[in-house]
């Protein structure tokens, strides 16, 4: 095969492969598109002559990149990572790229983020949450970007977002927890402002003690950051009370597994003198000791749905109605009933 004097062109593909440039170019953005027998041509010419799709051109030519940014409050919760797999695949079958950034609960650094992410060149981006500080939806629509809300659908009305009622979720979980016979119950959630993720739980859990006919006295109420060491801290908290619960019931299994942590360190049995519960199913949860009783969330299902959604918005195709995702209570044995002692 003849030297290449100048870049290979989809063009010189298309021909090394002998395919149209149309099936070249779905080759490579939609691969699952075309007959396996086109693709291995194809990507066989690719490799052959050292083609390069070039991005900025073909942006050009679209007046789009075909990349999607979704900003995260963290990384570092096992929840969030494994939903960015199933939205990064999605978005990859369909010919986008995704650029992820994270602003660790800060409101002033997710603006710095969301700013530097839209003054480049995107055609859509994905948000956490529906309570963000009103400089982030001015930023995205200074820009027409299409925008989708996922992880929650309480407070909000907007339509485009995919998520679960954390209320609802919340509210099934202490409903498992007063059957069990508790009526001492302590709450250990993430900080609020600007989370309606955590709100909401809250919400939920109270208002499933208070259907019950009871009250959980405000110092049980704690908030602590969004942790392993966030969950220590509230055992730490609660064991120098003179009063003390007989369940906690934390916003996240982080919190939970470091409360489960830290009570092996006091000797604290769980779940004979204490009960602990979690929110949202990592995978450190079955095997934490004892294992944990939680709330499992629709993770790869809200990856799915996003991709699908944030595509048609951007694609100016129609969009079908999308499900309410649904929680699932997972009991283990971090959950009993209280001693009769207590």
């Amino acid at each position: 095969m003849p030297k290449q004097t100048r870049p290979a062109t989809l063009e010189d593909v298309a021909r090394l492969a002998g395919v149209s440039l149309g099936s070249a170019s779905r080759a490579l953005s939609i691969p699952e598109a075309v007959k396996p027998k086109t693709l291995t041509k194809v990507m066989t010419a690719v490799s052959q002559l050292g083609y390069v799709r070039n991005g900025a051109a073909r942006a050009l030519a679209s007046r789009k990149t075909h990349t999607i940014a979704a900003i995260y409050p963290t990384l570092k919760n096992p929840m969030y990572a494994n939903s960015v797999d199933s939205l990064q695949q999605t978005l990859s079958s369909v010919g986008y790229q995704l650029v992820i950034g994270s602003h660790e609960y800060s409101v002033e650094r997710e603006i710095n983020v969301v700013r530097a992410i839209v003054e480049n060149s995107i055609d859509g981006i994905i948000l956490v949450g529906a309570d963000h500080d009103e400089e982030v939806f001015r930023l995205i629509r200074q820009r027409n970007l299409p925008y989708v809300l996922t992880w929650s659908v309480d407070e909000s009305d907007y339509q485009h977002k995919v998520g679960f009622s954390n209320h609802v979720a919340a509210y099934e979980m202490a409903k498992r927890v007063l059957a069990k016979g508790h009526t001492r119950i302590a709450l250990c959630g993430g900080p609020t402002i600007h989370n309606e993720r955590a709100r909401a739980r809250i919400a939920g859990t109270l208002a499933a003690i208070r259907e019950a006919g009871l009250e959980v006295p405000p110092h049980w109420i704690i908030e602590a950051p969004f942790s392993l060491e966030g969950g220590s801290e509230v055992i730490a908290k609660l064991w120098q009370m003179a009063d003390r619960p007989t369940a906690l019931m934390c916003g996240t299994d982080l919190h939970a597994i470091g409360a489960l942590h830290e009570c092996r360190l006091r000797g604290i049995e769980v779940p004979q003198t204490l009960s602990v519960t979690g929110f949202d199913d990592i995978e450190f949860a079955r095997i934490a000791t004892p294992p944990l009783t939680t709330v499992r969330v629709p993770i790869t299902e809200i990856g799915v749905h996003t991709a699908h959604k944030i595509v048609a918005l951007i694609e100016d195709r129609p969009l079908g109605d999308e499900p309410l995702l649904l929680t699932q209570i997972v009991e283990r044995e971090s959950l009993a009933a209280p001693s009769p002692l207590q």
